[in-house]
């Protein structure tokens, strides 16, 4: 099964240049844990709920902050066209839950989780995911895929 057929396709994008406080409350509308940051139609970054409370909060900075100083910039990312599969080791070796889609453009096109791979009945490489992601040293900030 291809990634495109479990993906989400429903995602909102952010601006590097607006503020924590948006970032915030486009998490808590949606009831997201992670957003795509776009610039120029591009995507730039992401940044996740953790991020705003690690990497902001906890070392003083304010809502007022722009998502530029937190976001993790070096995206790690997957194609429509990957395997499922393949995809759900990859997250695991990352120690990821979510990665963002592209196409061959490397347009965004949507978001993948290990919620959407395990609803698909992929439970082997979802579960072996999972494993790898609750090792000490996780790094479930980091939202990237090396390309």
């Amino acid at each position: 099964m291809r990634v495109a057929e479990a993906m989400s396709r429903d995602v909102h994008v952010a601006n590097p240049d607006q503020s924590l406080i948006e970032a915030a409350k486009m998490m808590a509308e949606g009831d997201y844990g992670v957003l795509p940051i776009g610039e120029n139609d591009r995507l730039v970054g992401m940044i996740t709920d953790r991020d705003i409370v690690v990497r902001a909060l906890a070392q003083g900075k304010s809502g007022d902050t722009k998502i530029r100083d937190v976001m993790s910039e070096d995206v790690k990312y997957c194609f429509e066209e990957d395997d499922l599969d393949d995809v759900a080791r990859n997250m695991g070796d990352l120690q990821i839950r979510r990665l963002p889609v592209v196409n061959r453009d490397k347009r965004l096109t949507g978001i993948v989780s290990l919620g959407d791979i395990s609803t698909t009945g992929e439970t082997e490489p979802v579960a072996d995911a999972l494993s790898s992601i609750c090792e000490p040293g996780s790094q479930h900030g980091s939202t990237q895929r090396p390309h």
